[in-house]
């Protein structure tokens, strides 16, 4: 049954798209089809924040005339007049034609105009009866002519498929998706000012690197033809980031994009965007600390409060964020495994086993317990929380606890059960680095395709001295996903990988 908010006549797609394509050929048989002389001086949120509260008397006396420009996304016509709402960059505005104000024949060709073009218009500013702000067109000109229709004007794209991958559409139709674009530029923003104020240097390092590392991930290969040479694109900055250190740029950050040949899920995607900062004569307390500043500066810039809700759970950013150990937050959601099973290499095993959870059987019991805290404990970490002291042997590029060389000083930040950020004290032991890169290496041979390669010559920068250095990514997909409170890592991503359409 047709629902009264359906388009009265359903007509074929293919059948509108022809109907539309003859229009166009019409207008470029009598004149130039797509006009490029026509130029706005006003967007829709200035006119309404600017003449709103004025009396419908104050504007008709103020005369006050405006040109807009934007996608028609609703039209009423009338007899001797019609209304139609354009859609610009920053909001709606209506507009009043009639050809008492344009003339007949620009009134006629206006009918003719269909949802979706791009439309000039010029005119006064007033109010209609029920005091919406509108302009009373004096000339209406159409730039753009759209070939194919727009979808369901009351709700716009519903195949979420659909919205990733015609992303264009999404951002016509609907508002909240323009919103969360919106918030991730903010963002961005908000952390260039952020570290610019705090006499941070911004640098750009290599995306497509003869070694993958500064993480543990599987790389994207590609080939240089002039140089005849594999090279893969960049699964982390860091090792360049800190041989700028090395070189005496103390206090540098990046926004960059990074490449990991991994699974699709809703936390992840092939191609994402990080930022990753390294300040000399700091540690990883000095990060936690840094960390949670920069957050509520971001939150408050951006969203005007350090409170949002994520997926109708409150987060409060202004409080202290926790810090746990992986066996303190294990035995806080699971008080059943005690210390004795979590320091008991052999009960661990078992305990994963039973439970179907995968683990690296060369792993010692760091590894195992950060095995059992991935799958048990990491989606439950809701409040923002600092894990700390990760095994040596899962944290190659972290620098060993004085106290304890079997752990690292390093930290993870979980905030509504994902990982938010990771940073630690850089290892800066020239021997002990390349001892873990040997490691690595092994690992590799062994068959673990994510493990890292061997870097001589980040070995020799490290030669000439780095001096004690605090590190750290952040992951801004995910950071935008909690701002935008969007669940899937594709909403937050203006063209996320799909499959072939085909």
């Amino acid at each position: 049954m047709k629902q009264d908010n359906q388009p009265a006549i359903m007509q074929d797609e293919n059948q509108i798209i022809a109907e539309r394509r003859a229009k166009l050929a019409e207008l470029r048989n009598t004149g130039v089809a797509f006009p490029n002389t026509f130029r706005r001086d006003s967007l829709a949120s200035e006119l309404h924040k600017q003449y709103d509260e004025q009396s419908k008397e104050a504007l008709e006396d103020s005369q006050t005339e405006v040109k807009v420009a934007g996608r028609m996304v609703l039209k009423r016509v009338m007899g001797k007049a019609s209304f139609a709402t354009i859609q610009d960059m920053s909001g709606r505005v209506q507009l009043y034609i009639s050809k008492d104000h344009t003339g007949q024949a620009a009134h006629d060709a206006f009918k003719q105009y269909d949802l979706g073009d791009i439309l000039g218009a010029r005119g006064r500013l007033f109010k209609t009866k029920t005091g919406e702000l509108s302009i009373r067109v004096t000339h209406i000109q159409l730039l753009t002519k759209s070939i194919r229709p727009l979808p369901e004007k009351f709700h716009g794209l519903t195949d979420q498929e659909q919205k990733y991958r015609q992303r264009y559409l999404d951002l016509i139709t609907n508002e909240e998706t323009r919103k969360v674009f919106t918030i991730r530029s903010k963002i961005i923003q908000a952390m260039r000012d952020f570290f610019v104020t705090r006499d941070y240097l911004e640098v750009e390092t290599p995306m497509m690197h003869p070694i993958p590392g500064g993480a543990t991930a599987r790389p994207f290969t590609t080939h240089h033809n002039a140089l005849d040479m594999a090279l893969y694109l960049r699964i982390a900055p860091e090792l360049y980031l800190k041989r700028l250190v090395v070189g005496g740029m103390e206090k540098v950050f990046e926004i960059n994009r990074n490449f990991r040949n991994e699974g699709i899920s809703t936390r992840h995607n092939p191609e994402f965007t990080m930022l990753e900062f390294y300040e000399a004569y700091q540690d990883y307390v000095y990060l936690m600390d840094f960390t949670e500043e920069m957050l509520r500066s971001l939150a408050v810039n951006v969203l005007g409060t350090t409170s949002m809700t994520y997926q109708k759970r409150k987060i409060d950013l202004a409080q202290p964020f926790q810090r746990l150990t992986i066996t303190q937050a294990i035995q806080k959601f699971h008080p059943e495994y005690t210390d004795t099973l979590l320091n008991d290499r052999t009960a661990l095993i078992n305990k994963l086993q039973a439970m179907g959870i995968s683990y690296n059987p060369n792993d010692g019991i760091g590894g195992l317990q950060l095995s059992l805290f991935d799958e048990t404990t990491e989606h439950l970490l809701f409040e923002p929380t600092f894990i700390i002291d990760y095994p040596a042997e899962v944290s190659p590029l972290a620098r060993r606890n004085e106290n304890n060389p079997d752990i690292t000083d390093r930290f993870e930040l979980y905030i509504a059960g994902r990982e938010i950020a990771n940073g630690f004290s850089e290892l800066n032991d020239p021997e002990d680095q390349a001892a873990r890169f040997h490691e690595q290496t092994k690992a590799k041979e062994a068959g673990d395709a994510e493990a890292m390669h061997f870097d001589a010559d980040y070995i020799r920068a490290l030669e000439y001295g780095l001096p004690p250095t605090a590190g750290e990514g952040i992951g801004i997909d995910r950071l935008v996903m909690l701002f935008a409170d969007c669940p899937s890592i594709r909403d937050v991503i203006l063209f996320p990988q799909l499959r072939r359409e085909d």
